[in-house]
């Protein structure tokens, strides 16, 4: 359980041996830590080195569409929990990347920009972070944009978003994916791609 201004979040942490950093992931609309897409990215980092954490951006209030696209909200709980890693013993720590997807996306971009947040490495997996519009321009941290070839409305809400974020950043689109990922090899470019990111600007693999 990870304590929040808000009540306590059920989450599950993984951290490698000499882990080299830490990845948080915010998961989207309809989906939890037990989201699958995210444990097999998460899965492919920690065998890169990297801790991870999946949690649960909603407690009761996930029964309630609404919610989930509650973006201040969303990101109140990701600072929580960023704060409450940043607290913790080990050096990993000090190395965070964050990992979101669909609306947690927009969270993700939200909670960078947040007092006291350190947070190096950003990466979007089928994300809206048009739903982080005002705070794009303030978003300095290295940011990768992973979106699905057909999963046109999505690409083209990255596209504009793209325009605005203030910082190093990226647009790779998996070809022949679509919003989900579910086509054969999707998911491990999704893996590959992020893994990549973290190496260059989470400066903690390899």
């Amino acid at each position: 359980m990870i304590p929040t201004g808000s009540g306590a979040l059920e989450g599950r942490l993984a951290v490698p041996e000499d882990a080299l950093g830490m990845v948080v992931f915010a998961h989207g609309s309809g989906s939890s830590r037990h989201s699958e897409r995210n444990r097999y990215v998460a899965d492919a980092l920690y065998e890169a080195g990297l801790g991870t954490l999946l949690f649960d951006l909603l407690r009761d209030e996930e029964q309630h569409r609404r919610y989930a696209f509650d973006v201040p909200l969303l990101t109140e709980r990701l600072t929580a929990v960023t704060n409450w890693l940043q607290d913790r013993p080990g050096p990993q720590n000090e190395w965070i990347g964050y990992f979101g997807a669909s609306t947690g996306a927009a969270a993700a971009l939200s909670a960078a920009t947040a007092p006291g947040v350190e947070v190096r490495a950003i990466v979007c997996r089928g994300g809206r972070p048009d739903l982080a519009v005002d705070d794009l321009p303030n978003v300095r941290t290295p940011t990768l944009l992973v979106v699905g070839e057909r999963d046109e409305a999505v690409l083209d809400y990255n596209y504009a978003a793209q325009r605005l974020l203030g910082g190093t950043n990226r647009l790779a689109v998996v070809p022949g994916a679509t919003h989900l990922f579910e086509e054969p090899g999707a998911l491990e470019s999704v893996a590959e791609l992020a893994g990549e990111w973290f190496a260059e600007y989470l400066g903690a693999i390899g």
